[in-house]
């Protein structure tokens, strides 16, 4: 979750670190940090809060140098502090380290330094690698790191600088995310990609268990234990301005508006002019599909809900059972996987720590792995047995938007490639699903014309602090997505309930006024649907519907309509999610909320 860049070349450091962690401040974070070296001496800065209090103190006392690396971090081990913030350093003043990932064995090893006359200022994990790596430390700074890394279990990415190395960096990576960057006569090391690519499009990206010894003019990369690693350049093709937001006063509304492109980004290159759906290199075939017993999709948060959605087409339209479970869950339930299971993990940065256990989980097992993701070269991407990549383009918003759509048509083509091929699902209802999708692009922006409407129902919603989701079916889905978006950002106390189940509780909660906002796409469910929204408003609710165009009628059981274009049942979530996430964009905009950066929440969840 946390941010790491770092700097060796000839311009000042100070300048590149912030630049770069200001490109990392969407992963979420509550302190940031640098540590640079001048010569031969360390300069430490790092402060809680906002990256512009780092900013302000350095332009008040400016360090200089042409090495180091900085950090934004979201709390884990400690209290968000000046003090627990990163960088660490040594008792001497001559190591620093960022850390992204969490140590699981701290406290052993913090227990054994401490017997050896160690003192600790933190609370956090990561100070003990800065005294484990000055323990090993003897006269050779790769050396101790080569010593170090073992001792340590868990997670991380780790960028090293050492006051005797004025004119090295070192980065190790083990399953949180760590890239370099190539420059000329100037490297980097970054989280992520947007970090550095203002100077450079030319990367490496560090696999499990490998480290760079970096300079200025020259990168070695090798395995913890020293052996040299070759690897291929990564060729960064989209532009920055693809991470900027153009115009839009936050990310999130510009992802929102961005949703009919990255959607046919998604779709229209998967699909030939017979119709035909080639699944870029993923091999569906009669023999690989007739001996499966069941499907897994695995995932978290919002591509948790998309699972849902896809669990719902897989399994309607191949006949294979399918179980769609929390990442987090799913390893600690006994799940049974054997070589007759697929496993489908779906994330949007590639990097969710809790999916990627579960990934490696179903490997170990013997089950194939298929991997729906947004982000090339990520590790989710690498470890599967097979990449299907959402063309979503960067997403910067912590409230997932357009990734969470272009995950759904994912899942509809893997279905319906599944399904044709096994011959469950005749070649009317394929072609009828085939041009609906098409559709979806166009009736996104006819909603999105709409918007207007949905912001006046945002001023009534902005001033209440308790609301309701209902939905049936494909609905319910929606629903919690709904709720999840709501909450995230206006920090409303928000939940989503089948509508089914508000009889076994949750009408207790329902009082004059209490909004709920009512699913109603699903044709078959409608009337059922309606019998529940009559209950809540016998007990005084105000209640906002979803509802597909023409359906007038239900005009007569609420409060206020949310229409939506006409659409088969089947994929009818592309397109009702969109006045929910905008509906939530507004409610957050009027509470005055850090909409992109949402408190306490981080874009890629990369430790458990």
């Amino acid at each position: 979750m946390c941010g790491i860049v770092g700097y060796i070349g000839d311009k000042q450091a100070t300048d590149i670190l912030i630049e770069g962690l200001e490109k990392l401040e969407y992963r979420g974070y509550d302190s940031a940090g640098v540590a640079v070296l001048n010569n031969s001496r360390m300069h430490l800065r790092k402060y809680k809060g906002r990256l512009n209090i780092l900013k302000e103190k350095i332009e008040e006392n400016p360090i200089e140098g042409v090495v180091g690396i900085g950090h934004t971090r979201w709390a884990t081990h400690g209290e968000p502090s000046d003090v627990n913030s990163h960088p660490h350093k040594s008792s001497d003043n001559k190591i620093a380290v960022v850390h992204n990932g969490i140590i699981e064995n701290y406290a052993e090893i913090k227990e054994g330094l401490q017997e050896k006359g160690y003192s600790f200022v933190s609370q956090t994990d990561t100070e003990v690698i800065t005294h484990l790596l000055d323990y090993n430390y003897k006269d050779d700074i790769l050396e101790a790191v080569k010593k170090t890394i073992p001792m340590l279990e868990g997670a991380y990415a780790l960028g090293i600088i050492h006051s005797d190395y004025p004119n090295m960096m070192i980065a190790v990576r083990k399953d949180s995310p760590l890239i370099v960057g190539i420059g000329e006569d100037e490297n980097f090391i970054a989280s992520d990609i947007p970090a550095i690519l203002k100077h450079t499009r030319n990367i490496y990206i560090l696999e499990e268990g490998e480290m760079a010894v970096i300079k200025k003019d020259s990168i070695k990369l090798m395995t913890i234990d020293g052996a040299p690693v070759e690897k291929q350049v990564y060729r960064v093709t989209w532009d920055v301005e693809a991470a900027e937001k153009g115009g839009y006063e936050h990310f999130m509304l510009k992802e929102i508006y961005e949703q009919p492109k990255a959607i046919k980004d998604t779709l229209l290159p998967r699909l030939r002019k017979s119709d035909e759906i080639k699944l870029d290199s993923i091999k569906i075939t009669v023999g690989n599909i007739e001996n499966l017993k069941r499907i897994y999709i695995i995932a978290c948060g919002t591509a948790y809900h998309a699972g849902l959605l896809g669990k719902d087409m897989i399994e309607k339209h191949t006949k294979i059972p399918v179980i769609a479970e929390i990442a987090s869950e799913f390893r600690y339930s006994e799940p049974l996987i054997d070589k007759e299971t697929l496993m489908i993990v779906v994330s949007q940065s590639g990097e969710t720590a809790d999916t990627l256990a579960a990934l490696r989980l179903a490997k170990e097992k013997g089950a194939r792995v298929i991997a729906v993701t947004n982000v090339v070269g990520s590790t989710i991407s690498r470890e599967a047995d097979d990449v299907f990549y959402t063309w979503a383009g960067p997403e910067i918003a912590v409230a997932s938007t357009k990734a969470y759509t272009t995950q759904i048509v994912s899942l509809a083509l893997i279905a319906l490639d599944i399904a044709i091929k096994k011959g469950s699902i005749s070649n009317e209802k394929y072609k009828l699903i085939l041009e609906e999708l098409k559709s979806i692009p166009s009736k996104i922006e006819k909603v999105l014309e709409d918007s207007e409407e949905i912001e006046k129902l945002a001023d009534i919603l902005c001033k209440k602090e308790n609301i309701f989701f209902i939905g049936r079916g494909i609905d319910y889905h929606v629903s919690r997505e709904g709720s999840l978006k709501l909450k995230e950002i206006s920090y409303i106390h928000s939940e989503a309930m089948a509508a089914g189940e508000l009889k076994h509780g949750t009408l207790a909660l329902i009082q004059k006024d209490t909004p709920i906002i009512a699913l109603v796409t699903q044709d078959k469910l409608y009337d059922k649907t309606v019998s529940n929204i009559k209950e809540v408003k016998a007990r005084g609710a105000y209640v906002i519907a979803v509802a597909k165009e023409g359906n007038t009628d239900i005009e007569k059981s609420v409060d206020n309509v949310i229409y939506i274009p006409e659409i088969i049942d089947e994929i009818s979530s592309l397109v009702s999610i969109i006045p929910l996430q905008l509906l939530s964009y507004y409610v957050a905009y009027k509470r005055g909320c850090d909409i992109d950066k949402p408190k306490n929440l981080a874009k890629s969840v990369t430790v458990e």
